[in-house]
């Protein structure tokens, strides 16, 4: 008898557990997959930096020096010219967290401002090897357009002017969101 009840119970509980997974998924859409390319104008140094170090562990701050961390808050452009339409903002941090400084741990909210996106986000999150020709890390979530993203992003260092401190990197993202 008990075991009856219990059974009843346990259907009447996964019924409607179901029903509410659809009616959520209904709420949602249907899973979507976009990929796209942005350029990212980095300043690292100078008057106008986009990128500063906020704490490091000796006198002079490295990209190698573990426990280093760095603020950023790098303009995205549609094409490699800093001139070019504006997309957003990439806000957020960067930590050397191998002791070796082979890797760089990365937490950057993508910020869209344009009209297609703007209002939008991507968080992209996780293990950076910052000197490998190209960098791939994992894309954790988004809002607005990008609502529940998940996938990845690839990111290469495609200009590097030393004397300006200035670098673009391209980052090639593939993500699926409602």
């Amino acid at each position: 008898m008990v075991t009856s009840k219990m059974t009843k119970l346990s259907f009447i509980i996964m019924s409607l557990i179901s029903i509410i997974a659809s009616l959520k998924a209904h709420e949602l859409g249907e899973l979507k997959r976009s990929s796209m390319t942005l350029y990212f104008q980095d300043y690292f140094g100078g008057p106008n930096a986009t990128m500063k170090p906020v704490t490091f562990s000796a006198d002079a701050w490295s990209f190698k020096q573990f426990g280093t961390i760095f603020c950023t808050d790098d303009l995205i452009t549609v094409a490699m010219d800093q001139g070019s339409a504006q997309v957003g903002r990439a806000q957020g941090i960067y930590v050397t967290s191998a002791l070796d400084g082979s890797n760089t741990h990365v937490l950057i909210s993508i910020v869209f401002t344009n009209e297609e996106f703007g209002g939008s986000t991507l968080e992209v999150q996780g293990a950076s090897k910052q000197f490998e020709k190209v960098r791939e890390v994992a894309v954790v979530g988004g809002t607005g357009t990008f609502r529940l993203a998940r996938g990845y992003a690839t990111f290469e260092t495609v200009h590097l002017d030393m004397s300006l401190s200035y670098s673009v990197i391209e980052g090639n993202f593939t993500v699926w969101h409602y």
